[in-house]
């Protein structure tokens, strides 16, 4: 690849981290000013208690961490590599 292809790619898997760390971010926030009324909610449309929820709630933020890391900082990282060595 050309060292502008390796840089421009870079690039792009770097801000793509940027902006799923920023919304990782926001979706924690939002998880705990809103837990009572995501709660109250799931318990009423889904039957599920509060314990469950909490499960599903901690898997999607364990999901999150392993597809902002792995799909977007980890390519980043390799072709930051990449780029320093030619």
């Amino acid at each position: 690849m050309e060292r502008e292809r390796i840089i421009f790619f870079r690039n792009f898997f770097f801000c793509a981290f940027i902006i799923g760390l920023v919304f990782a971010l926001f979706y924690l926030a939002a998880t705990i000013l809103l837990w009572d009324t995501a709660v109250s909610l799931t318990t009423h449309l889904f039957k599920i208690d509060e314990k469950e929820f909490g499960r599903l709630v901690l898997l999607f933020f364990i999901q999150l961490r392993v597809v902002i890391v792995f799909f977007f900082l980890v390519p980043a990282l390799a072709l930051h590599w990449m780029a320093r060595k030619r």
